[in-house]
């Protein structure tokens, strides 16, 4: 969730620093700051708020030097003031910290005993007098950062300067990425790639419990018990020019506009359109020997594998789990011989899917991870990853990649009812075709955004608001209430349509505008019925269904939305399109910060 950057040149430091760390506003962030050398001597600037107050501390009085660090932070230990925000550190030290040092507590009492003096709450506070009472006692640099790393417990990616030292960072990586970028006579950290992007190509990635030694000559690796390494060199994707805005607001507009082009290159990468069938990747998977798959993810990737799992069922007839990798890590369950482990994540480094991943891993399971990072720590640990072809999505409320990950598993689950007989030729070619169509679908759905704008106005002015939705679309019907919650801090719920009159039609009132997701097909009928219950008590019943489901519930909804006829396999990827563009009209009607709503981070990699 926090975000690091650091640089080693000839060029001022500074002004590379403060736009990296711009590069990583989609992560989430509270307060932000730099610190650099200045002959040999370290200074630092910190501001709370956004990255603006940064950049005119900076004006107001520029910082020299070619070497130096830089953070976003997310609070986790302080609040988001000044004073706890990163760098932390002594006159001899200063660090950024992405993640949680459990044991701080423990190592602080000890550093005060010995007469180190804090000034912040911060848990990172911790690691900088660690190593500044190392240095007091004579170590070197790299002496000091190896004896401090060795009595930390938790999760954390650091990045250290030493006064005196102009010519060496120190980083580490357990449990949070740190990713090492290579210039010409000039060396970048970075919390990924993408902050690195306009800098260079050439990324390594440390693996968990390694650290490295910096200079503007290349790195050294290290493993966890001191031996040197080597980590591979790679070519990063990802360029400078991925993450304007264009003429777009938001991000999140941009990006809710490019669901089409999304949808269609990650279909096209996995389905020939010639045959009309699903052509994935060798993945090393025997479907017909999968006892059983247990997906995991959190927030708006779990929704998408909470239709997964319907799909798997009811297409390939695979058993198929589904947990919150946050309760799943916790819950230990039994996991059978020949299991597949499912994972879905965006950035591929939440630190809960990735413990569940480990977790899955430890019971024996073949592991299958859909990443829109495929260089992330997810893609590296999982026996076979799918590419979610989303690019960069910067803005915190997940849109686009959230069609891409439900557009693969689509693709997976033909894949697999192929595999296991579940499906002939003719109905895999047949649900293949639908699944081509939603690209031009989607875009027909962003041509008629000004048909959402009633309902926008409706909505904004609600406190409480419940999503429907049933089968394959209660999911979308979580997202949905996901969404308007994230953005627009409105309450909303998302409930199964057949469970409202089991607690929550209790809430429905002439002020409770409900919103159903209600495509034609064999469910139609129960969920209209739920509506007309709705209705009955009062309810704003607004209405998400094509042209025939519409008009059966012209006589209970206020509003209605109609969204082209698709076949009732694919509806959840149109219909998460709507839903989102939604909350993000009630998010501008209200006046919110679309882009990096309070609170929340794009990648949480943090318990």
């Amino acid at each position: 969730m926090c975000g690091i950057v650091g640089v080693i040149g000839a060029r001022p430091a500074a002004p590379i620093l403060l736009e990296a760390l711009r590069r990583l506003e989609y992560r989430g962030y509270d307060s932000a700051g730099i610190a650099t050398l200045v002959n040999g001597h370290i200074d630092r600037r910190r501001a709370e708020g956004k990255l603006g107050n940064l950049a005119a501390s900076l004006d107001h009085l520029a910082m020299a030097g070619s070497i130096g660090i830089g953070h976003t932070r997310w609070a986790t230990h302080g609040a988001p003031t000044e004073s706890n925000a990163h760098p932390h550190g002594t006159t001899r030290v200063s660090l950024v910290h992405n993640g949680i040092i459990e044991n701080h507590a423990e190592l602080r009492a000890e550093l005060e005993a010995e007469g180190q003096e804090f000034s912040t709450e911060t848990d990172t506070e911790t690691v900088a007098q660690l190593v500044d009472l190392n240095l007091k006692r004579g170590m070197a640099p790299i002496e000091a950062a190896g004896a401090a790393l060795r009595r930390l417990e938790g999760a954390y990616a650091l990045a250290m300067i030493f006064a005196g030292h102009p010519e060496l960072i120190i980083g580490a990586q357990h449990g949070a990425p740190l990713a090492i970028g290579f210039g010409e006579d000039e060396m970048f950290v970075g919390s990924d790639a993408l902050a690195l992007a306009p800098l260079t190509r050439r990324i390594a990635y440390l693996r968990d419990g390694d650290w490295t030694v910096v200079d503007r000559k290349g790195a050294q690796f290290f493993d966890i018990d001191g031996n040197q390494v080597e980590r591979e060199i790679k070519l990063t994707r990802l360029t400078g020019a991925a993450i304007g805005k264009g003429n777009f607001r938001h991000f999140m507009e941009k990006e809710l506009h490019e669901h089409p082009a999304v949808i269609g290159d990650t279909l096209h990468q996995m389905i020939n359109p010639g045959s009309r069938a699903v052509a994935l990747p060798d993945l090393g998977i025997d479907f017909r020997k999968v006892s059983r798959i247990t997906m995991s993810a959190c927030g708006s990737a779990f929704y998408a594998g909470l239709v997964g799992r319907w799909w798997f069922e009811a297409i390939a007839r695979i058993p198929t789990d589904g947990d919150v990798a946050s309760e799943f890590r916790y819950r230990t369950p039994p996991m059978p011989a020949g299991g597949l482990g499912l994972l879905v994540s965006q950035s591929g480094e939440t630190a809960d899917t990735l413990a569940a991943l480990r977790y899955m891993r430890e019971q024996g399971q073949q592991v299958l991870s859909i990443l829109n990072v495929p260089e992330s720590t997810m893609a590296r640990e999982s026996d076979a990853v799918l590419e979610t072809v989303a690019g960069p999505e910067i803005g915190v409320a997940s849109t686009k990649a959230f069609t891409a990950q439900l557009s693969v598993l689509a693709c997976l689950a033909l894949a697999a009812g192929r595999a296991t007989g579940a499906i002939s030729a003719e109905q895999e070619a047949a649900m293949t075709a639908a699944l081509l169509e939603v690209p031009s679908r989607a875009a027909e759905i962003l041509e008629n955004e000004s048909a959402l704008d009633a309902i926008a106005h409706r909505v904004a002015k609600a406190r409480d608001v419940l999503f429907l939705g049933r089968g394959n679309c209660f999911p979308i019907a979580m997202e949905g209430a996901l969404k308007l919650k994230e953005i627009s801090y409105i309450h909303a719920e998302g409930y199964a349509a057949g469970e409202m009159k089991h607690g929550p039609i209790a809430l429905i009132d002439p002020a409770v505008p409900v919103i159903a997701i209600a495509p034609s097909g064999p469910l139609f009928e129960k969920t209209a019925s739920n509506l007309q219950e709705a209705a009955a008590r009062g309810g704003q019943v607004i209405v998400f269904s094509d042209a025939a489901g519409a008009a059966k519930l012209k006589g209970i909804a206020v509003e209605t939305v109609i969204l082209p006829a698709v076949d009732p396999f694919v509806a959840p990827i149109l219909y998460a399109i709507p839903v989102q563009m939604l909350a993000y009209q009630v998010a501008v009607l209200k006046g919110t910060d679309v882009d990096q709503p309070r609170n929340l981070a794009k990648s949480v990699t943090v318990e």
